[in-house]
C-alpha cells in the first residue's frame, strides 16, 4: 500500500510535465503558423493593393493600349501609356546583369566549395557577402562615374547614360547572392558522392560539374532565381547610369528607363494623389510583380525538369 501512495504523486508529477510539454509545443507550433500566416497575409495585401489601385487606372486607359503603345509620356500633355519601353529597359538590363552574375557567381561558388583551400575560404566568403553590403546608391554612382567612362574608351560614341552600364554594375552587385546561396547548396552534398566519383577515377573538376552541380541544382536554381529577382527589382543603379528616358530599345547601349526608375521619378514628384499619371506607379508595379512572377514560375519549370532528368 505504502508503495502504491508513494506512486501516485510521481504519477502525477509525471501526467503535469507532460501537459505543460504538450501546451508549450502547442504555443509553438501556434506562433510559427501566425508567422507564414503573416508573410502570406502581406503577400496578398501586395496584390490587392496593386490590383485595386490598377483597376482605377485602367478605368482610364485601355489595356490594349498599355501593353501594345511604343510610347510611354504619361506626364505629357500628349499622353501616352504603353508599358513596353519601361519593359524592354527591365529586361535588358537584367540581361546583362545576368551574363556577369550567373557565370561569376556560378565560377566563384564551384571554387569556393570544392577548391579553395579551407583558409581562404573562411576569407573569401565573408568578403564576398560584404560586397552585398554596399548600398546600392554607391553602386550606382560608380556606374556613371568609373565604370561608364571606362565603356567610352572602349566603344566610342557610348552616351553618358546606358543600360550597359548599370547592367554590368547590377551584375556585380548580384555576384554574392548567387554564389553565397550556389556556395552553400554545393557543399551541402553529401560527401559520400564525392567519394563515390572520385573512386570511378573522376578528377576534381569533372566531379564538380558532373556529380556536384546536378546534385546541388535545387539549390543553385533558387540562387539564379533570386539573382533574376533581385536584378529585374533593382532600382538606384538603374535610376542613377541608365537615365530616366523611357526608350523602346533591345540596345543595351542606349540609355532607357526601367519600371522601378519609373515609379521612383514619379512617386518623388509633384503629381496629385489619385489623377491617371499617379495611378502609372500601380500599373507599372503590377506589370513588374507579373514580370517577376513570370521569370519565378519559369525558374521552377526548368529546376523541375532538370531534376527528373537527374
Amino acid at each position: 500500500m505504502t508503495t502504491q501512495s508513494s506512486d501516485v504523486p510521481s504519477r502525477s508529477k509525471s501526467l503535469g510535465y507532460s501537459y505543460r510539454r504538450h501546451l508549450g509545443e502547442r504555443a509553438i507550433e501556434t506562433l510559427l503558423f501566425l508567422m507564414a500566416s503573416l508573410s502570406v497575409a502581406i503577400t496578398l495585401a501586395i496584390v490587392v493593393m496593386l490590383v485595386k489601385e490598377s483597376i482605377v487606372f485602367f478605368e482610364h486607359v485601355s489595356i490594349w493600349d498599355f501593353l501594345t503603345d511604343t510610347q510611354w509620356t504619361p506626364l505629357f500633355d500628349d499622353a501616352h501609356y504603353g508599358i513596353l519601353p519601361l519593359v524592354s529597359g527591365t529586361v535588358v538590363s537584367s540581361g546583362v546583369a545576368l551574363l556577369v552574375a550567373i557565370p561569376l557567381g556560378t565560377i566563384t561558388a564551384i571554387y569556393l566549395s570544392e577548391f579553395a583551400p579551407f583558409s581562404v575560404r573562411e576569407i573569401a566568403k565573408p568578403f564576398l557577402e560584404l560586397l552585398g553590403g554596399v548600398p546600392t546608391v554607391v553602386y550606382g554612382y560608380f556606374a556613371l562615374l568609373f565604370v561608364t567612362p571606362l565603356l567610352q574608351k572602349i566603344i566610342p560614341g557610348l552616351p553618358g547614360f546606358s543600360l550597359l552600364s548599370a547592367g554590368l554594375v547590377m551584375g556585380i552587385m548580384i555576384i554574392p547572392y548567387v554564389s553565397s546561396m550556389a556556395e552553400d547548396a554545393m557543399r551541402a552534398v553529401p560527401m559520400n558522392l564525392r567519394e563515390g566519383s572520385y573512386a570511378m577515377g573522376a578528377t576534381k573538376f569533372q566531379t564538380a560539374i558532373r556529380v556536384v552541380m546536378p546534385a546541388a541544382f535545387s539549390g543553385i536554381a533558387a540562387a539564379y532565381i533570386l539573382g533574376i529577382s533581385r536584378a529585374v527589382g533593382e532600382t538606384m543603379v538603374v535610376a542613377v547610369a541608365a537615365g530616366m528616358q523611357p526608350n523602346l530599345t533591345w540596345n543595351p547601349t542606349e540609355p532607357a528607363a526601367t519600371i522601378t526608375a519609373y515609379i521612383v521619378q514619379v512617386s518623388l514628384g509633384d503629381l496629385p494623389h489619385g489623377s491617371v499619371g499617379y495611378q502609372t506607379i500601380f500599373a507599372a508595379g503590377l506589370t513588374l510583380l507579373l514580370l517577376t512572377l513570370a521569370f519565378n514560375i519559369v525558374g521552377h519549370v526548368l529546376r523541375k525538369r532538370y531534376r527528373e532528368v537527374y
